[in-house]
């Protein structure tokens, strides 16, 4: 008896959210600043604590060097209810690629500021003739940033056009299992999938079929979650990254 009520609790506790919380080190962070602002807007998404990230955060803010890290910190400190204005001023007037547009976007609307149009109409004459979205201008779009090109300009108010030729060229990209590609010939994975249903959440669309039933195939015993049917890596960035797909909650949280 007392054997099947520990298997009882074990199955109880292996949650997503219980899973990251077990990884948090006792620094507070999860090891590097990048992984702790994912496993705090997860947990954050899913209504978890995230226990002393954001002490963790504010402490190795000079170790961000890339705009993207400084904007990604950015928005999870907002969601930790601080206002990141230091790391705000350190953004590019400018951003010099696709990705560090969307993510100035997402810090600057986060923490309730206004994204500047400039910044808006960059991101948006970057869509490709497929409706997808490159990292930078010159390269082959992506799920992953048409995914968070799609939930940053509709933070933006951005509808219409540029929205729905996104969410078609996200549907191609879906495999018969339901997962997402990155790109069209890979196998479909878990943070492709989570952040393809934020994008069509955002859009105020329905998430394509047996997308969730995917994710759900490569949860782990531990709450964890796979990458992929064939890999196991990253399980703390990749179960960060599902947590606010399963909630059905896109970038910038609310």
């Amino acid at each position: 008896m007392k054997l099947l009520a520990l298997v009882a609790v074990a199955g109880v506790l292996a949650t997503p959210t219980a899973y990251l919380q077990s990884q948090q080190r006792p620094d507070g962070g999860w090891g590097t600043p990048q992984l702790t602002a994912w496993a705090a807007l997860g947990l954050s998404a899913a209504g978890a604590d995230p226990g002393g990230a954001l002490a963790y955060l504010e402490a190795h803010e000079s170790e961000l060097t890339q705009p993207t890290e400084v904007a990604l910190v950015a928005c999870a400190e907002a969601v930790l209810g601080h206002d990141p204005q230091p790391l705000l001023a350190r953004l590019p007037s400018r951003p010099r690629a696709v990705n560090e547009a969307i993510w100035q976007i997402f810090a600057l609307r986060q923490s309730g500021r206004p994204a500047p149009r400039a910044v808006v109409s960059y991101v948006r004459a970057a869509q490709a003739r497929t409706g997808g979205f490159p990292w930078t201008r010159g390269t082959a779009p992506d799920s992953n940033i048409t995914a968070w090109a799609v939930q940053a300009l509709r933070a933006t108010g951005v509808t219409g056009t540029p929205i729905s030729r996104a969410l078609v060229y996200l549907r191609r990209l879906q495999a018969p299992s339901g997962g997402f590609r990155l790109v069209a010939g890979r196998a479909p994975d878990a943070q492709s999938t989570a952040l393809a249903i934020q994008a069509f959440v955002a859009a105020g669309a329905r998430p394509p079929p047996r997308s969730f039933a995917f994710l759900a195939s490569l949860r782990r015993p531990d709450g964890s979650y796979r990458y992929s049917t064939a890999y196991a890596t990253t399980p703390v960035w990749v179960t960060a990254q599902v947590l606010p797909a399963l909630v059905r909650k896109p970038l910038p949280l609310r």
